[in-house]
């Protein structure tokens, strides 16, 4: 199967080691004075190890590659004692790798291997296991004057992070809000985007055209439907054919999803105009 896995340039590395300690998964080894990938079956693809590395050597790259297996991955992380358990598990939730993460408790659960994983310092960087990036967090609603088209008009946004990778449905601001699903190149194109478009929403967007593991986002749509109850979902696209993808997508997820809800659409001109507008 092709898929995200890590590639370490050979050239830049110098065998320091940094980068193994930091995969808990176990998949790097130093041999011959250079890091090694021992195993597919034990890379995740989510680049934990990247930030570890002072030469900028290893990457993620996509290729033909054994499907990861997150099960193996498990029975080796429990010899490794409970803080690599709950650093391993953390990793998975930073990443929003939901079906992963799933794996893994059950895992845990089956084996009878109580953890706990609510140990997790609120300020935790890259480099301790956690990812700042991905910590999800609100923001205070902003009061605007719609009227005045004077000044700096304050940003729209409720909440971080907004990429579909790293939203996780489970973050209470989505609870019960109206999602505005928006394909990356909507906000540039759209002069007033926040003030029309974004205000009283929570937005997550995407890539349809350029994103890996989309399958993901299928099944992050269909928890904020059913999990978070979000009251209705609008997703915004571009008029270029590659942005329906995100379309059929969160009509696949709202056909799928226990709860119904409502879906708009918005399609966008390349220069900005509203060429659609409808409930679908």
């Amino acid at each position: 199967m092709k898929r995200e896995i890590i590639h370490i340039d050979e050239d830049l590395c110098t065998g320091c080691g940094d980068c193994v300690p930091n995969c808990h998964e176990g998949a790097l080894q130093i041999i011959d004075g250079k890091a090694r990938l021992i195993s597919d079956l034990f890379c995740d693809g989510l680049g934990a190890c990247i930030g570890h590395c002072p030469e900028n050597a290893i990457t993620v790259i996509e290729r033909e590659a054994e499907a990861y297996d997150e099960r193996k991955v498990m029975a080796e992380i429990v010899k490794k004692g409970e803080n690599t358990i709950r650093a391993h598990v953390n990793h998975l939730k930073d990443h929003n790798a939901i079906e992963f993460l799933t794996e893994a408790l059950d895992y845990l659960n089956e084996n009878g291997i109580e953890i706990d994983l609510s140990k997790k310092e609120e300020s935790a960087s890259c480099d301790s296991g956690g990812c700042p990036g991905s910590k999800s967090i609100s923001f205070a609603k902003k009061e605007t004057d719609d009227s005045d088209n004077s000044g700096t008009r304050p940003s729209q946004l409720q909440q971080w992070p907004v990429q579909m990778h790293l939203i996780s449905p489970q973050a209470p601001f989505f609870k019960g809000s109206d999602l505005l699903l928006a394909a990356d190149c909507t906000a540039f194109t759209v002069g007033d985007f926040h003030k029309d478009f974004l205000k009283d929403k929570t937005l997550a967007i995407a890539c349809p055209k350029l994103d890996t593991r989309q399958e993901n986002y299928l099944e992050k749509l269909k928890a904020l439907i059913d999990l978070s109850e979000i009251n209705t979902l609008t997703v915004m696209v571009m008029q270029v054919p590659c942005c329906n993808g995100l379309l059929y997508m969160a009509q696949q997820a709202v056909t799928e999803a226990t709860r119904k809800i409502p879906l708009k659409v918005i399609v966008i001109g390349l220069q900005g105009e509203v060429l659609k507008e409808e409930w679908i």
